[in-house]
């Protein structure tokens, strides 16, 4: 992540969360990420340089129109897209949202299993991380066939891999130093 990245989702942090507007924007920020992540077009169009300003300026706020995105927010995507950095939004908006739920003691862990967790499993692992980490984790789940079994969980720049997969490459390896 670039240092400009972190600047500007920590200026909407500090801007929404002065307002008393942090659930808010937060609400709207994922929105609009959404609508990045879904459209490989609109993604293109703030990267190009092919389009004008005024143009990405003008889309943007379309969008946030049909969002009922905050004032807050509106603001923000305008001066990001008039600085030049319209394609960095998605990036910028995921910065925000990982230090609004810091801030609120929330933390995000990504899990991989090979096969899908029911409820049950994922309440009791994100209640299992949470007393570990003294804080509320709000677990998203993956599944990736290719681990065998176990489960792999990334929190933030931590990883946790206890998964058949890695325990069969660490075994080979040991292994061939025989």
């Amino acid at each position: 992540m670039s240092q400009a990245i972190a600047r500007y989702a920590s200026t909407l942090f500090e801007l929404a969360n002065s307002e008393k507007n942090l659930a808010v924007v937060e609400k709207d920020a994922a929105a609009l990420m959404n609508a990045f992540a879904a459209s490989n077009d609109l993604r293109n169009a703030m990267k190009s340089p092919l389009y004008a300003t005024a143009d990405k300026i003008a889309a943007l706020t379309q969008i946030c129109a049909k969002l009922k995105a905050s004032k807050i927010l509106v603001n923000f995507v305008s001066v990001v897209a008039a600085n030049g950095r319209s394609g960095e939004l998605p990036a910028m908006f995921k910065e925000f949202l990982e230090k609004s739920a810091s801030a609120r003691g929330v933390v995000n862990a990504k899990i991989e299993t090979a096969a899908a967790l029911n409820n049950e499993q994922i309440g009791e692992l994100s209640n299992s991380l949470g007393r570990a980490l003294g804080k509320q984790v709000e677990v998203e789940t993956s599944i990736k066939p290719e681990l065998l079994g176990g489960l792999v969980v990334k929190i933030g720049s931590v990883l946790f891999d206890d998964s058949i997969k890695s325990k069969l490459d660490r075994l080979k390896i040991s292994l061939k130093g025989i």
